[in-house]
């Protein structure tokens, strides 16, 4: 089952008014630490929904951890379900496959499970899903590509780690500008990292002498492209397209930057939206098991400020 953005928000509209007290249940969310931007931005929105949803839900306990390592993250669900009896789990795996053992033990203890954006190493262990749209985030981009670029051109396209996410993101793209004239002259993996897209640019600007436009697919590694950019004194690069909404790039998008004229959302707020959903789910008889998509939005100059969030560390 898929649920539409617009039927999530009015269901938990709806439900969010504090039930009659009954025992308290306590709802355990375990998500990576903030090691890069987008990671930064979760840990703000978990820890403000927690905030939030304990005010609105007196018959709930929250116990929020995050951890740097998938070690860390499996002792952390582990010490949940042994010492705070959790009645549920809303997870971030750091990894798939070491995390997957430790919340098939949740599960089986009858305990509800809510996994975020990176599945699990086997499928249907989890009873609500909740993830950002990444085949619809590559098509999203490639066709503001193709908008943006109506004669065609030669681009280069920076990828993520290794992984379905990133699978997805790049076929849903590749899909998208076919056809259209679009020529990719190269890709490589940014691993959504700053430094590492900095030196794929930089080797990228010295074996062509001439690149149109950067596909980047995400905001830390567009900062690193434009970074090699600078650097290079190289005036032949229209712009660069890069994707999850950093405040930082979100900012210049709406302040006119020509070189930064776009961004396809991916929102690191999705944390918060499985938290609440999984809060409705423990405190009414409301069905929402299944999967949840929060579909990818472009973003231009003209939307901007609706998706630029001043408090947010990303």
């Amino acid at each position: 089952m898929k649920l539409t953005t617009v039927t999530a928000a009015a269901l938990v509209a709806t439900l969010a008014a504090p039930v009659m007290a009954q025992d308290t249940k306590v709802i355990g969310v375990s998500i990576p630490a903030a090691t890069h931007g987008w990671a930064g931005g979760m840990n703000f929105h978990a820890q403000e929904a927690v905030d939030r949803l304990e005010e609105v839900y007196p018959e709930l306990d929250f116990v929020l951890a995050t951890a740097s390592d998938p070690a860390k993250q499996v002792d952390d669900i582990e010490d949940m379900l042994a010492t705070r009896n959790i009645s549920a789990l809303v997870v971030l795996p750091f990894e798939s496959e070491p995390l997957t053992s430790p919340v098939q033990a949740v599960a089986d203890s009858g305990a509800w499970v809510t996994v975020v954006d990176r599945g699990l190493a086997i499928a249907g262990i989890e009873d609500l899903y909740v993830a950002g749209d990444n085949p619809g985030f590559g098509t999203v981009s490639g066709e503001y590509m193709v908008s943006a670029m109506p004669d065609g051109g030669d681009i280069v396209v920076f990828r993520g780690i290794p992984t379905t996410i990133d699978n997805e993101r790049v076929a849903g793209f590749e899909a998208a500008i076919d056809g259209s004239g679009i020529n990719v002259l190269a890709m490589e993996h940014g691993n959504w990292n700053r430094d590492d897209s900095f030196a794929v640019m930089q080797d990228f600007l010295s074996k062509y002498d001439n690149i149109d436009a950067v596909w980047a697919s995400d905001d830390d590694m567009a900062i690193g492209v434009l970074a090699a950019i600078e650097e290079s004194g190289r005036d032949d690069i229209q712009f660069v397209l890069g994707g999850a909404g950093m405040k930082e790039m979100i900012a210049r998008t709406r302040d006119g930057d020509e070189m930064i004229p776009a961004n396809v959302t991916y929102p690191p707020s999705m944390i918060a939206t499985a938290i609440e959903m999984t809060a409705v789910g423990l405190t009414s008889t409301a069905p929402v098991s299944g999967t949840f998509v929060i579909g990818s939005v472009l973003i231009t100059q003209e939307n901007a400020a609706e998706f630029y969030y001043p408090d947010s560390p990303f």
